[in-house]
Order: structure tokens, then C-alpha cells, then sequence
């Protein structure tokens, strides 16, 4: 779009390269008048607290009240952050922004009545309702999920008691981020051009991509040495935040912190244990894969700061919006005329903001709400790497229009668990297609170390982290002491046996489990590497040529949050309580390290 180096403002960005927020609302004047409309409804939501147990005309009134207001409340929220993230340095987007946050706060206060408040009925009152007004027997499985936590519930007081406590237990989740974020800081470092560099958690990961043996080195050191240096505070912090997952699984009857972990989305545990069985059968492939990055860097000895060296150029051409967008569309095509038409659409409809201009938000990012288009922020600069981001986002954003699309409101989001599927499965199509049509075998090695940074990313390094949460909460529920040599013991014996004999263990990584700010959200890390398997089995089906695998994956796309999410999958075909999907990804990876002798 433009030649020079100067990044543009705002207005000088075609309207044609900028997403179209004026289809939700034409002006601030009409977010503002929206806005007072449903502040009122907010207000009148609270006159059903307590008589949900009246009959299904008034549950079924309540239900219809309570989205009409979620649905604007959404609409106001999304509209005012997106329009703040087009200039950061604009005022009054982030006061409609603050304004909107503030009433979904109100909003959630008004309403907090009502899970309770079901949950207090007699059993069969949800069913009999259901059964006499026939519009809620579209809400039959959101009950259904509701209700399944009647036995984790306690007795009115109890409940009380623990809500309290809520603040509490997120005391050790706060006070990591304030010391993490607010308090450690870093030496600084000398960077390749012999320049003294600030250390920041952000600049670490473009320093450990430095070709500067000596800068990885020195960004490690100053990063993870200094972590080690509040092992002491940060063990206390996280036994703290693992003491909570406890109390509150034991106090809610869960067998275990894991099990109530897995609960809402109905997983069991022999999922989780296919993440780690699987890591730990298939670590001989990390292994090669450190060995192989040895020996491409030539080094005598390799460290974990060695893990992002690039092993070869990423390719140096300048790829124009357009025919990113082409590229794309010939990627994409194994997915069927449908999904090329309406991912066109969302080209021709501007879901993208596409380009930096000053003062934007960095990154990027696929959103929206129900009842408008979806949405992607971009700040597309013409690389390689912005291709994969174009059509990462535009994934997850085609997967939110096909929900939105064919489900109602109470289904139309799909779950965590499921979130990285559709855009994940988009980056495989992508690199295959590349793969194949790669231009020169340096080209083709970018894309395969491409490849293998995702796996170990997403796959190994994930599902390390999944063990390790494993075996930290087993140990407490067993009356362990999660002390800091304890942490370090245990993170080192991991490294050891996910690495291999190649990669020399130092004693800084030893207290990595220090940095992790996932590990305070217990039992989330499994997730990604749910998601990454099965993006790869959908995008195996689809390339394969089975005729039925675009039929069940768009399947997938519609069915947003329906069902549970595993039962979503197992229907489009990918069964994770079976060894099959992530036996499959393991070979692919096999396969994929063969290519580079190749």
C-alpha cells in the first residue's frame, strides 16, 4: 500500500484497507443512545430474581430479556474496544470503552442470581418446563450442562462462605503478576550490535531468535537467572495457587483438582492422559530435532537458548495484501466452494483492518459478537510470517461466522477447548500448500522449521506443562510440600527427558516453572495441544481426499458450542479419547524431519 518506511495515520488509510465497525453502529451517538437503552434493561433484568421457580412462562421470559440485553451489551463492548484499537491515542473510544466494561460489570452483578437460583429448584422443574413451553426446548442442553453441577453445589451458606473466599484465592495469581510484571526487572544486555539493550520479557523472544550466539546467551541469563533469583517467593506463590485448586476441588466433592478442572467441558481424564503419553512416547523426535538443530548450527554444545536460532533465513519476499489474500484462497481451496466464497466475502465486506497505521494496536486478532460480521485486526507488513497470521485469524473468524450463522445465541460460542482448531487447521492447509509449491529448497526448510517450532511449541512444550501441573497437584494432594527445590527437581527431570542427551540442562532453566503465568490457571496448557491435534487430523482427513472429511469439517465450523466439545469433534471425526488423532500428529512429525535430509 505504501513505499515508503512512514507509518501513515488513521485517515490516510484507504477505506477499503479498514474494517467496517459502522456496521454495528454508524456513530458514537448511536453507541450512545444503544448504550442508555440497555443500561435500563440491565436495571429491569434484577425483577426476575426469585421467581424463575413461577413456571416456564417466566423462566422463558427471563431467558428472552436476559439476551436481548447480553446481545447489545456484547455489540457495545466489542464496538467500543475495536474502535479504540484503531488509535490508541483517541479519547473517546476508550471512555465508550470504559462506559461498556462498566455495565458488563453491573450486568453480571444483576444477574448472578440466576445459576443459583436454578440450581435451587426441584429436579424435575427444568424438565417440565421444557415440556410445557416449547420454546425452551432449545435450551434443553444448556440446562443440562447446568445441572450437571448440582452435585459440585453446596448449601446456600456454604456458597457464601466460598464466593467470599473467591478474592482470596486469587491472591497468589495477582501477586505473581504484580511481581513479575511491576517489580523483577531484568540487566540489560548488550545486543548484536554491541549496543547496551533494555531486557524485557517482550524482547526475549526476539533476542532467543538472535543469529548472535553470544546475545541468546546473555538474554537467557538475564531473563531466567533472574527468576531463579525469586525461586523462594514464587514457589510460595505457586504451593499457595495450588492449595486453593485443592481447597476448592476437596470443598466441591471433586475426586481430585484435575478432575474438577476437566468437569465443565465434560473431558475425561484419559484425554489428558493422551497428551502426556503421547509427549513422553514420541520425545525421540524431539530428541531429533535438537540433535538436528545442532548439527545445522554447527555447535559443539546446545542450551535451551539455542531453541529458536534460526536454522535458516526466513525468505526475504514481499508478499502485496492481494495476493496474500490469493495465496490464501489457493491454500484454502481443499476446504470446498463454500468456505472460499464466504471467506472471500469476508474480504470483499472488510472483516479486515488490514495495515499499521500510528497509534494502532499491535498484533493481531479475530473478534466480534453475535448478530454482526466477524472481525480481524491485522498489521499485515508483506512477510511470509503475516501470511500464516492472515489466514490464523481469518480461521478463527470464519469459524465464528459459521456459528453465529447456524446456531442460536445460547450456542453460538464455541468453547477453549475448541478455539484453535479452525485456525490452526488454516496455517496446516497453508504450509502443505507452500510445501508444495516451494520455490527453492532453502524456502522449503524455512517452512519446515516453521513447522517444527510450532510442534514443539504447541505439542511438546505444552504437554510438558501439562505434566508438570500433573504431578505438582498429585504431590500436594498427597501432603507433598511444593518447595522450591522440589519445583526445580522436577522441572529439571522434565527438560532432561523431553530434550534428550543433546541439550545441556543449566541450572538458570532449572526454575523456567517460575515464569509460567498459565500455571495459574491450573489445567489449561492441555488445550493447545488438544487443539493442534486436532487441526492436524481434520487438515490430514481434508487433504487425503476423503469426500466426506469437508462435509464434517464445516460441520464442525456450524456447530459453535452445541454440544460438548469433545462430542462436536468425535462427530466431524476426530475422537480425542482415542490414541488415533495424536498418534497421527507424532507421525506427521516424523515425516516432516525426514523432509529436511531430503
Amino acid at each position: 500500500m505504501n513505499n515508503t518506511n512512514e507509518i501513515p495515520e488513521r485517515k490516510d488509510i484507504p477505506e477499503n484497507y479498514r474494517w467496517n465497525l459502522e456496521a454495528i453502529y454508524p456513530d458514537f451517538e448511536t453507541w450512545q443512545k444503544v448504550y442508555d437503552e440497555t443500561s435500563e434493561k440491565v436495571d429491569a433484568l434484577k425483577d426476575y430474581a426469585g421467581k424463575l421457580g413461577e413456571g416456564s412462562a417466566t423462566l422463558l421470559a427471563f431467558i428472552k430479556a436476559d439476551e436481548a440485553v447480553s446481545l447489545e451489551l456484547e455489540r457495545l463492548y466489542v464496538y467500543a474496544n475495536m474502535k479504540s484499537h484503531e488509535d490508541l491515542r483517541e479519547s473517546k473510544p476508550m471512555e465508550l470503552a470504559g462506559l461498556a466494561e462498566s455495565l458488563m460489570v453491573k450486568y453480571s452483578a444483576t444477574v448472578a442470581f440466576f445459576e443459583p437460583e436454578i440450581l435451587s429448584l426441584p429436579h424435575d422443574y427444568i424438565n417440565d418446563c421444557i415440556k410445557n413451553e416449547h420454546e425452551l426446548t432449545r435450551y434443553e442442553f444448556f440446562f443440562r450442562k447446568l445441572l450437571r453441577e448440582r452435585e459440585h453445589i453446596l448449601p446456600h451458606e456454604q456458597e457464601i462462605l466460598l464466593a467470599k473466599a473467591g478474592e482470596i484465592m486469587s491472591t497468589p495469581s495477582n501477586a505473581f503478576t504484580l511481581l513479575t510484571d511491576a517489580d523483577m526487572k531484568f540487566p540489560d544486555i548488550k545486543d548484536e550490535d554491541g549496543n547496551t539493550s533494555e531486557l524485557t520479557e517482550e524482547r526475549w523472544y526476539r533476542f532467543s531468535r538472535s543469529r548472535n550466539r553470544q546475545v541468546r546467551h546473555d538474554a537467557f541469563m538475564g531473563v531466567y537467572g533472574t527468576y531463579a533469583k525469586y525461586k523462594n517467593a514464587i514457589a510460595a506463590l505457586y504451593s499457595g495457587s495450588v492449595k486453593c485448586d485443592i481447597f476448592s476441588s476437596t470443598a466441591r466433592k471433586y475426586a481430585s483438582s484435575l478432575d474438577m478442572a476437566l468437569f465443565a467441558e465434560n473431558v475425561p481424564e484419559d484425554v489428558y492422559g493422551h497428551v502426556v503419553d503421547t509427549a513422553r512416547k514420541y520425545s525421540p523426535l524431539l530428541h531429533r530435532l535438537v540433535s538436528l538443530r545442532k548439527n545445522v548450527l554447527g555447535l559443539g554444545d546446545f542450551h535451551f537458548y539455542d531453541l529458536n536460532a534460526p536454522l535458516t533465513e526466513e525468505p526475504e519476499i514481499r508478499i502485496d495484501f492481494p495476493e496474500a489474500v490469493d495465496l490464501a484462497v489457493k491454500a484454502l481451496a481443499p476446504l470446498g466452494d463454500e468456505y472460499i466464497s464466504d471467506f472471500k466475502r469476508g474480504i470483499s465486506e472488510r472483516w479486515i483492518d488490514i495495515y499499521e497505521n500510528k497509534g494502532k494496536r499491535k498484533g493481531a486478532y479475530s473478534w466480534g459478537a453475535y448478530g454482526t460480521q466477524p472481525y480481524v485486526l491485522l498489521n499485515y507488513d508483506g512477510t511470509i510470517h503475516d501470511v500464516f497470521t492472515l489466514v490464523h485469524e481469518m480461521g478463527h473468524s470464519m469459524h465464528s461466522y459459521y456459528s453465529r450463522k447456524n446456531q442460536p445465541q445460547v450456542y453460538a460460542d464455541y468453547t477453549i477447548l475448541l478455539a484453535e482448531v479452525a485456525s490452526t487447521t488454516n496455517e496446516e492447509l497453508l504450509l502443505e500448500y507452500l510445501l508444495n509449491h516451494s520455490s527453492s529448497d532453502e524456502n522449503r526448510k524455512w517452512l519446515l522449521s516453521y513447522y517444527y517450532d510450532m510442534s514443539r511449541a504447541t505439542f511438546f512444550r505444552q504437554a510438558m506443562f501439562a505434566e508438570f501441573e500433573r504431578e505438582t497437584h498429585s504431590y500436594a494432594e498427597s501432603g507433598g510440600v511444593l518447595t522450591p527445590d522440589y519445583l526445580c527437581s522436577l522441572w529439571e527431570k522434565l527438560n532432561a527427558d523431553y530434550y534428550g542427551p543433546d541439550m545441556t540442562i543449566d541450572t538458570e532453566l532449572c526454575a523456567e516453572w517460575a515464569r509460567i503465568p498459565h500455571f495459574y490457571t491450573a489445567f489449561y496448557v492441555y488445550k493447545y495441544v488438544t487443539g493442534f491435534t486436532a487441526a492436524n487430523a481434520f487438515a490430514s482427513s481434508i487433504l487425503s481426499g476423503d469426500e466426506k472429511a469437508v462435509e464434517r469439517y464445516l460441520r464442525f465450523l456450524k456447530s459453535g458450542g452445541s454440544d460438548y466439545s469433545l462430542n462436536i469433534l468425535r462427530r466431524a471425526g476426530v475422537d480425542l479419547t482415542s490414541e488415533e488423532p495424536f498418534e497421527r500428529t507424532m507421525k506427521l512429525f516424523d515425516e516432516r524431519l525426514d523432509a529436511w535430509e531430503k
